[in-house]
């Protein structure tokens, strides 16, 4: 890989254009990428482009781009054909979380890429070491899994498999910066991620609070928005408990933790989600009720939210440390043999 980046020199690819991969084209995009995107679904390609186009619109309206959404549409390739993908330096994968599905997305990918393309997946639920174990030069693969909406988030966590070749990895960290981006680079491939992990465990309590019937829906949404959200986009977790001068932690955690749930089944209101086939605010029914047009205002809002969280954010910037050599410090007897960039 080279050691300079010039975004327009990295023709990347994006296969699979649901709601996540038509993120993650646009955050492409507005970046200065071609993007080289391939609909393994018949049918995707005519809806992707109008959600693709919808989203560089939602970007303009909020003064993130330096040219009209047509433009960026204008750097954009829509096809069924993996052909597209072979100038690609970086394939990101971003179909369903079926271990077969992607292994024959990736064979097709490798058919026609180079062998030193770096190919990712979108996933945050299947350990990438497993999913390297069949594909072909396995020390160019890796994690992006992307938060939603790709295009105005900042966080984004790069993943490492067992045989993950560290020139790589800090490769695509660097390049996670021009994205504007604050990256998290992991070492060690853990079974979902730091952010998947932690909200796991906050979903497993809520949902066992409720339903114990110590809470409803609407109590520990409250409590999420109106003290979490006051204070968690300036400062994290850890660093709200040095503001609040940690000696109480001690004390709270030896009373709390004891009576934490540990459930490891899928809560039963959960179950009876997927039962009755409910798609939240896609389809007016979820864990709340709702009316065609409250669904579409929640779906509105959301927008104009991650707009002024965005801008928000981007008001208290984090200190960037050398992560890229710390990484490489920390595993240099893993990878003696890897080409530090």
């Amino acid at each position: 890989m080279k050691n300079s980046i010039s975004k327009n020199e990295i023709p990347i690819g994006v296969v699979g254009l649901g709601l996540m991969g038509t993120s993650v084209v646009t955050a492409l995009l507005m970046s200065g990428h071609k993007v080289k995107a391939i609909a393994p679904l018949p049918g995707d390609m005519e809806v992707a482009l109008q959600r693709i186009h919808g989203q560089l619109k939602h970007c303009s309206k909020a003064c993130l781009l330096s040219e009209a959404p047509d433009w960026y549409l204008g750097q954009l390739t829509i096809s069924e054909d993996y052909t597209n993908l072979t100038n690609c330096k970086v394939v990101l994968e971003c179909v369903i979380e079926e271990i077969s599905v992607k292994e024959m997305v990736y064979q097709k990918i490798t058919d026609q890429v180079s062998s030193d393309t770096i190919i990712a997946s979108n996933t945050s639920a299947i350990p990438i070491s497993q999913l390297q174990k069949n594909i072909l030069y396995p020390e160019r693969f890796l994690g992006i899994p992307w938060a939603e909406p790709a295009y105005m988030t900042r966080f984004l966590e790069i993943t490492c498999g067992s045989k993950t070749s560290a020139k790589y990895a800090t490769w695509i960290f660097e390049l996670a910066h021009h994205w504007g981006k604050v990256p998290k680079l992991h070492r060690k491939d853990i079974r979902e991620f730091d952010k998947i992990r932690m909200m796991d465990a906050v979903y497993r309590e809520m949902f066992s609070l409720v339903e114990k019937g110590d809470a409803t829906i609407e109590d520990v949404d409250k409590a999420f928005r109106y003290d979490a959200g006051s204070w968690i986009t300036l400062m994290g977790v850890f660093r709200r408990m040095d503001f609040m001068g940690l000696k109480d932690y001690h004390q709270i955690f030896q009373n709390i933790f004891p009576t934490l749930s540990n459930d490891d089944e899928v809560p039963t209101l959960m179950r009876q989600m997927v039962r009755e086939k409910t798609r939240g605010t896609m389809d007016a029914r979820g864990l709340y009720s709702y009316t065609q047009e409250e669904a579409l205002e929640w779906d509105r809002a959301f927008a104009l939210f991650n707009e002024d969280i965005f801008g928000l954010a981007a008001l208290y910037p984090y200190k960037r440390r050398n992560e890229k050599d710390q990484f490489l410090g920390e595993h240099n007897s893993k990878f003696n043999n890897d080409e530090k960039v």
